[in-house]
């Protein structure tokens, strides 16, 4: 079913970031992915699109170890991933979600130097006697918060409620705490819903202005034009299986990408039932109990 047009480049010689391997996801007898194959290497932004209940964010969650893959591998820079999701976030992989998930409460400020704990060394007896090697950890974390409230462009609302941003500051921000976790590859699920035009505009040269930090994007999202001008390369899930990848040109140009979004069936594709059936087993799996609280419905 697959049609893999990836072009050769300078993209294609550079290190091999994710490499996912054969990965499938079944929620007992329903398959919401099936052996999907997908690499990202470094300096690459790859974008990966679908109709609705495609099995995008299920993908999304068995590469974060939010799910436990039926099937399949995940590598991290030629390292098998532990399924969990501190373990992954710890190896180099950071992620946002398609509903917001900051700490309304807390301060824009707070909320990035959650995202830092995993790079912090102190441990409980240094955060409870507070000595010299605590401050200076604390003190490093806060400017290192600052920068990338600076790079988001928030520094001049760290100490605001993150309640109180408008909700394109709030993309940024949960952005902005993913990167505190100095990932190598930062996945963003539907960085653009809801914004308008400008929001979506200044979402793409952020984009381009963290891979040019060095790190590399993988990216889903249901904004066409966004997409396309984004990405290097480009994959398509329709009905959980990885249609077809390549450019922007050739995805695009693709009769079957055409059919998929226009709701035609192919060739053994599953009824309405059958997807209803794993749509609604996907939003009732139990999540691992590291994951955050709430869960992700593919969109």
């Amino acid at each position: 079913m697959t049609t893999d047009t990836t072009t050769k480049g300078t993209t294609a010689t550079g290190e091999t970031v994710l490499d996912a391997r054969g990965v499938t996801m079944r929620f007992g007898g329903l398959t919401a992915v099936r052996n999907v194959n997908l690499t990202v290497n470094s300096g690459e932004i790859v974008g990966l699109i679908g109709p609705n209940g495609a099995g995008k964010t299920t993908f999304f969650n068995c590469l974060t170890g939010l799910y436990i893959p039926t099937e399949g591998e995940v590598r991290y820079k030629d390292q098998v991933l532990p399924p969990k999701s501190f373990k992954v976030t710890a190896a180099g992989i950071a992620r946002t979600f398609q509903n917001i998930r900051l700490f309304a409460n807390m301060t824009v400020l707070e909320n990035v130097l959650v995202g830092r704990h995993t790079r912090t060394k102190e441990g409980l007896w240094s955060a409870l006697l507070r000595g010299p090697g605590f401050h200076k950890a604390e003190a490093a974390s806060r400017e290192r918060a600052m920068e990338l409230l600076e790079f988001v462009g928030l520094d001049a609302k760290a100490e605001h409620l993150a309640r109180n941003l408008p909700y394109g500051e709030q993309r940024k921000l949960e952005i902005a705490r993913a990167l505190a976790s100095e990932p190598g590859l930062l996945l963003l699920d539907e960085p653009t819903a809801g914004m308008n035009p400008q929001e979506t505009r200044a979402t793409e040269e952020l984009v381009f202005a963290i891979r040019d930090k060095g790190i590399a994007v993988l990216v889903i999202e249901h904004d066409m034009r966004f997409i396309f001008n984004l990405c290097d390369r480009v994959a398509v899930l329709v009905q959980g299986e990885k249609l077809v990848e390549g450019d922007s040109a050739t995805v695009q140009g693709d009769e079957r990408v055409v059919a998929a979004y226009l709701g035609e069936p192919f060739e053994d594709a599953p009824g309405k039932e059958e997807i209803a059936e794993v749509e609604a087993a996907e939003a009732n799996a139990d999540a691992p109990t590291d994951a955050a609280p709430g869960k992700e419905n593919d969109r």
